[in-house]
């Protein structure tokens, strides 16, 4: 991607629309950012290599420049392990094959789960895009059926869910193979959610760097304490990473994006031909 920014350009390098698990579409959230007048994003939707391109052409159409840019659900020895790719080529079969085929697999499984609750008698209504197990957890407590989310994933599991991820190792090779790079998506969130997030400690990012050739992780995070950004940073610094600063923005009611400054992560936007004046 051949842009010139400035060092205080705002820009968010992960949110998410409708097309994955978002609450916004990507008609309303380019409105917002043209509004808000962000310089550059990344659109990081869960496994959706393919609307890479129709993002890329709206953010044309609102003057918003667009970092091809996807989440991939993979996992490192069982570990959930949230990979970010950014600069690939979207034409390019490697990676959107690993995200086509981690989406397959979790519509199926959300099938049979929904499947499973019927049986048992949760009748509520099926969603219309039925993606993931988790669509069903949102509808269960919706209708009242279970209190909270804790409860709603362990009827799940119950139900037949399972986590579908690719694994961590072919998907940064097909990032790499795509003509992208790859980092790990917010490593800390698991000190505050470990019943759904893996920490990654520096500890555990030895690990995982010494059999996957990660290219950096994501330093910058909203739930990323003080301490955290601190040590990733002094983390990334040491072994010669990239940087990325993302929001995780789902849309309203909840976090809105935020306007990182350029240069955060000015390593990452020039080896995708970003310059960062």
């Amino acid at each position: 991607m051949q842009l010139q920014i400035s060092a205080t350009t705002p820009i968010d390098l992960q949110i998410h629309t409708t097309y994955s698990d978002g609450r916004w579409s990507a008609k309303h959230l380019f409105e917002y950012l043209a509004q808000e007048r962000f310089g550059l994003v990344a659109v990081t939707d869960h496994d959706r290599v393919d609307t890479v391109e129709s993002i890329q052409r709206l953010g044309i159409q609102k003057q918003v420049p667009v970092l091809a840019a996807v989440e991939i659900s993979a996992q490192f020895h069982g570990k959930m392990a949230d990979v970010l790719c950014f600069g690939f080529d979207p034409h390019d079969q490697a990676l959107r094959a690993i995200a086509d085929n981690v989406r397959h697999r979790q519509k199926d499984n959300a099938e049979q789960v929904y499947t499973e609750l019927q049986r048992r008698g949760y009748q509520f209504p099926r969603p219309h895009d039925l993606r993931v197990a988790g669509d069903c957890g949102t509808l269960l407590i919706k209708q009242g059926m279970v209190p909270d989310w804790p409860s709603a994933l362990a009827l799940l599991a119950e139900a037949g869910y399972r986590e579908m991820n690719a694994d961590i190792r072919q998907t940064v090779e097909a990032a790499h193979q795509s003509g992208g790079i790859a980092l790990i998506a917010h490593p800390g969130r698991g000190l505050r959610e470990p019943q759904e997030f893996t920490n990654y400690t520096p500890e555990l990012l030895d690990q995982v760097r010494a059999e996957v050739p990660l290219d950096g992780i994501e330093v910058y995070y909203p739930t990323h304490t003080p301490e955290q950004v601190e040590t990733y940073l002094a983390y990334a610094m040491q072994h010669d990473l990239l940087i990325s600063a993302g929001s995780d923005s789902h849309g309203p009611p909840g976090r809105m994006p935020i306007k990182y400054r350029a240069e955060l992560c000015r390593r990452l936007l020039e080896r995708v031909g970003i310059q960062v004046q």
